[in-house]
């Protein structure tokens, strides 16, 4: 019975018909990894069917079907496999051609253990960062696909246009507007509509790296270049080669760094720290920040030349309270967005609750906003957020926005608040009868319609959850 130490480990398959070299690389391999051994092609093949393999050590002379044929039929049902081919000296030729075919690599039947173990390792290596380039890219698909994730008002629908129409025009982008509006996303979008998933997405997020390793992070660098570089170290750039380097938030790169990006961009050329070596790179740029780059410059903190570099297409995200006829798609997509993920059913937000979050002048433009949903979706016991969910905070926050006198003391305030968000309580479970809120608060409806037009307090429209009033 195979343990679930077994099942954890990387699975290796070794075809090979000579028994001594199969027992001795089953020997070299079975400490580290879960060994399956084959004798001839068809069994490999079979194998590799019924089988989850992760790499197969593959003989290139076998009997019947050939160590090339092998190859040929696992990378073009199971390309997700490493091959690595077993030749003798003589047949090192025959090995190039396997390489070309998708082997990742060769030994010779004179193999060295060490060897062995090292090759295996890096191309077990290979095959989880392929699977992890994979995941972050179906899960970059999922996060963009949807018309909603940023709004339709007319606002955002320019900015769409915009972004299809500069899409695959490989000039450099800055993308401003303040914190939360979605400024990645915009850069994703862009990538998504590049129109080829091959490609290479790369973000920096700026203010997350210490400031002693940003510069490692950008241009790599080589074994001893300081204190603590004990291998050669990719950086972005490399890695966002043929690609899109999104560098967030770039107004906090350092001055002096500023100078190596900027001849970076006009020269498509980067050395590693403590390289000589000019290593060539295409990369299409985008930038990101939240700050007032010409304020910067005007201020010395920025260099006015890369200033000019990335300006050439601006985009500009608004606040989502220069937006608010947007909040409306966003409370729904977010609200399917965690019903799924929490395995609810949430059908949506009471009119009085939505009208309530529309006020709000959300400080942190749509990451609040979903922060909020979330929680308001985790917490929920109904099928329907109502405005009793909602936090106290957001309807004092909502009511300030409409006060026009700014000399108004806190406690009138919150009274006023508390008056507002009882009658909107009332409306919803009266169904916005005015009459029947009107005899639940025990006032004339001539009072009621004077408070609720006193306090801002508008009748909804007629849809899912506002029925026609008597």
């Amino acid at each position: 019975m195979e343990s679930k130490r077994d099942k954890d480990r990387p699975t290796i398959l070794i075809v090979e018909d000579n028994e001594i070299t199969r027992d001795t690389l089953e020997a070299i391999l079975g400490r580290t990894y879960r060994v399956i051994k084959a004798e001839d092609g068809e069994t490999a093949l079979e194998i590799v069917k019924n089988t989850e393999v992760n790499l197969v050590l593959l003989d290139i002379m076998l009997p019947g079907i050939d160590g090339l044929e092998v190859l040929r039929i696992i990378k073009d049902q199971h390309e997700d496999i490493e091959v690595i081919i077993i030749t003798v000296v003589k047949e090192v030729d025959t090995a190039v051609k396997a390489i070309k075919l998708g082997a990742y690599d060769y030994i010779t039947k004179e193999f060295d253990y060490d060897l062995v173990l090292n090759l295996v390792a890096r191309a077990l290596e290979k095959q989880r960062d392929k699977r992890k380039l994979l995941y972050l890219r179906s899960e970059m698909k999922q996060l963009v696909q949807t018309d909603f994730v940023l709004g339709t008002s007319e606002k955002m629908k320019e900015i769409y246009s915009l972004v299809q129409t500069i899409a695959k025009i490989p000039a450099t982008v800055l993308i401003t507007g303040e914190s939360g509006t979605g400024k990645e996303l915009i850069a994703r979008m862009i990538y998504q509509q590049m129109g080829d998933p091959s490609i290479p997405f790369v973000t920096v997020n700026l203010p997350s790296i210490p400031p002693d390793l940003v510069e490692s992070t950008l241009f790599g660098h080589e074994k001893g270049a300081f204190t603590g570089a004990t291998q050669q170290h990719i950086g972005k750039f490399e890695l966002a080669h043929k690609g899109i380097l999104f560098l967030d938030e770039i107004a906090e790169l350092r001055y002096d760094l500023q100078a190596k990006l900027l001849r970076a961009l006009q020269s498509g050329e980067i050395e590693r720290i403590g390289g000589s070596k000019i290593i060539c790179v295409d990369i299409r740029f985008i930038a990101a920040t939240n700050r007032d780059l010409k304020e910067a410059v005007r201020g010395g903190t920025f260099r006015e030349d890369l200033y000019f570099r990335l300006n050439v297409i601006p985009i500009h995200l608004p606040p989502l309270r220069e937006r608010t006829e947007d909040i409306p798609a966003l409370v729904d997509f977010f609200i399917r967005k965690y019903s799924h993920k929490f395995g609810k059913k949430i059908e949506g937000l009471a009119s009085s609750a939505l009208e309530v979050l529309t006020r709000y002048p959300w400080p942190g433009n749509i990451r609040e906003l979903e922060n909020l949903i979330e929680r308001l979706v985790a917490v929920s016991r109904r099928e329907v957020i109502s405005i009793e969910d909602i936090p106290l905070e957001y309807y004092l926050s909502s009511f300030d926005t409409v006060s026009q006198d700014k000399g108004e003391n806190l406690l009138k305030n919150a009274c006023m608040a508390f008056e507002r968000n009882f009658i909107l309580k009332i409306m919803d479970k009266v169904k916005w009868n005015r009459k029947k809120g009107a005899e639940v608060l025990g006032i004339p409806l001539s009072t009621l319609k004077f408070r609720m037009k006193q306090l801002n307090i508008p009748m909804p429209l007629k849809g899912k959850f506002d029925p026609d009033e008597e």
